[in-house]
């Protein structure tokens, strides 16, 4: 199979996997679609957060912050008196791209330990910013009165949140079709090589610092996105969207499906948050202790993440057919 037609088949199974898993969900929680959309915008985080710790082996507990200063700003915006919701992704998307560049801009110039302790401090710096700056942010209240116009004018966001499930969907199907390509490009494949090892990269001519700062600001865009998703169908903005918890949940999100991987990104977000839901709804006073043993078990048996064990398991099973 020729490569050009191998991408295509990869971002035509990205298109009816998200449909298909949009279908379950739909038929999982036709009550609950306030859910799935905000697992939708949760995903969008993770998967920023898998181009910077996955492809690129930098070590940041602090990518929240992309994903909540695109939602107030976002928010800000919708109360100024815009309404669109596409220009309103937008508005997200640039927030998220300035935010990755600023935060790429500093971490990414450290390596290791002391880069991991630079993203948690500049995450908790501006989620203090962001609880004192209450006239923007509505402080520790939160930011409300977030009203977005119809889809293309006509799809009104509804109480039963089906509108914004559906119009979530659609961005995630094409957010993910996108990245799927980009991490195959030329740049993707020479930033998988910075988190192999950069040292090499550099004895080929190539500059590792501005590649890491272009990547990070590439995954502001794509937190900025979910940032903004999640400002525009919950309508309110929490300091908990820019918080330490926030960044800590996407990373064992991202354990969990396996980092380095985009389908892992997604099914371990998915998967992640669907458990937390039911066993919560079961037993709110230890869901936690569950959900703490469900990942020091992948962890033990599956280091490198459910997505590589299944496909493990896929290949050996195909090895054991194909035999005489």
């Amino acid at each position: 199979m020729r490569l050009e037609s191998f991408s295509f088949t990869q971002e035509m199974l990205g298109v009816v996997s998200i449909g298909l898993l949009g279908l379950v969900g739909y038929l999982l929680f036709p009550d609950d679609l306030a859910f799935l959309t905000r697992l939708i915008s949760i995903t969008l985080l993770v998967l920023s957060l898998d181009l910077v710790t996955g492809y690129c082996g930098v070590a940041t507990l602090g990518q929240a912050v992309l994903y909540g200063v695109s939602a107030y700003v976002v928010g800000n915006a919708a109360i100024a008196g815009i309404g669109d919701p596409i220009l309103l992704l937008l508005v997200g998307i640039g927030a998220g791209v300035l935010m990755g560049l600023v935060s790429g801009l500093l971490i990414t110039r450290f390596r290791g330990l002391p880069q991991l302790v630079l993203s948690i401090a500049f995450g908790q710096l501006v989620a203090a910013l962001c609880n004192k700056l209450s006239t923007l942010t509505g402080g520790s209240d939160g930011l409300a009165g977030i009203t977005p116009a119809p889809v293309f004018g006509v799809f009104h966001f509804d109480m039963y949140s089906r509108t914004a499930f559906i119009f979530s969907l659609v961005v995630l199907a094409i957010v993910f079709v996108v990245l799927l390509r980009f991490v195959r490009s030329p740049f993707g494949l020479l930033c998988r090589g910075i988190r192999d090892d950069d040292l090499r990269v550099q004895m080929i001519g190539a500059k590792v610092y501005p590649r890491l700062i272009i990547m990070y600001g590439v995954s502001g865009a794509v937190a900025g996105v979910g940032g903004a998703l999640n400002a525009i169908t919950a309508g309110v903005v929490g300091l908990d969207s820019v918080g330490f918890e926030r960044s800590a949940e996407a990373l064992v999100m991202l354990v969990l499906g396996g980092a380095g991987n985009l389908w892992g990104a997604l099914f371990g977000s998915i998967i992640f948050q669907i458990f937390g839901h039911y066993v919560s709804s079961t037993n709110p006073f230890h869901w936690m202790t569950l959900v703490g043993l469900l990942l020091i078990l992948v962890v033990v048996f599956l280091p490198r993440g459910l997505s590589h064990g299944i496909a493990v398991l896929w290949s050996r099973l195909i090895k054991r057919e194909t035999r005489p």
